[in-house]
């Protein structure tokens, strides 16, 4: 039964890998003129990655709690490309704010310039959060849901990370509810091989934490909402901790 679960793994991901350009392709001349026709594509793409799973590998993804659909600061836990993609398919109009490197890769590069996502140095953390506010106080992030992955990288179940004061400076300085959101989508699709599980991957929306604490009891709180949550989502999903290794 897994040597069935591996063949359908690398079937997916090959398909889906393929789908990328094949939809980057047909959609590019609206998405040339129009940010709403880049926005239509990946949000395609995102719908084909997630319908796909369900039927090849067994895979349902589920979105949790109240979507946003104003203005906020949206701060997320990453553990795989799946979140990504059900976040972005889950928000009516979402800005990433994400690692240079990805503006070279082929296909998402493009189509993420095109909707104007925030790309930081992460090597260089000061400037990285200097040229992140840039960006936001220069008008260039237009209307939408801004979001934020605080620890900065994707992160397995079971292994511990900081979370960034970058996300604490967007909180501080835009004066905008900050939406934590928890995932277990790294039990399922996980940030290294290609073997995919079955189940029910899920990226829950929780309550809004309101503009005005100060830095520190806002990570805190972020932390702590975010963790919980999404450990309990693992938990849920029958990961047990022998499954990854913490570190602190």
């Amino acid at each position: 039964m897994k040597l069935l679960q591996w063949i359908r793994s690398i079937l997916y991901i090959v398909q889906v890998t393929v789908a990328m350009p094949v939809i980057g392709l047909a959609f590019a001349p609206w998405a040339m003129f129009s940010k709403r026709g880049a926005y239509r594509a990946c949000k395609a793409y995102a719908a084909w990655a997630m319908w796909s799973a369900r039927w090849l590998i067994g895979l349902r993804c589920e979105v949790r709690g109240t979507v946003p659909d104003g203005e906020v600061l949206v701060a997320a836990k990453h553990q795989s490309f799946l979140d990504i993609l059900m976040i972005f398919h889950a928000l009516p109009r979402a800005k990433f704010i994400m690692k240079r490197e990805v503006l070279w890769t082929p296909v998402i590069g493009q189509y993420a310039k095109r909707m104007g996502m925030i790309a930081v140095n992460r090597g260089k953390r000061g400037q990285a959060i200097t040229q992140m506010m840039a960006d936001v106080n220069a008008g260039r992030v237009e209307p939408g849901q801004l979001v934020i992955y605080s620890q900065g990288t994707r992160v397995a179940p079971g292994i511990s990370a900081p979370y960034k004061v970058g996300t604490a400076v967007l909180y501080d300085q835009m004066g905008q509810d900050c939406v934590p959101v928890a995932t277990n989508a790294g039990h399922f699709w996980p940030r290294r091989g290609l073997y995919r599980k079955p189940g029910l991957a899920v990226v829950e929306f929780l309550e809004p934490i309101e503009p005005g604490l100060d830095k520190r009891a806002f990570m805190a709180r972020l932390e702590d909402e975010v963790e919980s949550r999404s450990n309990a989502l693992l938990h849920e999903a029958g990961w047990r901790p022998s499954e990854g290794h913490s570190r602190s």
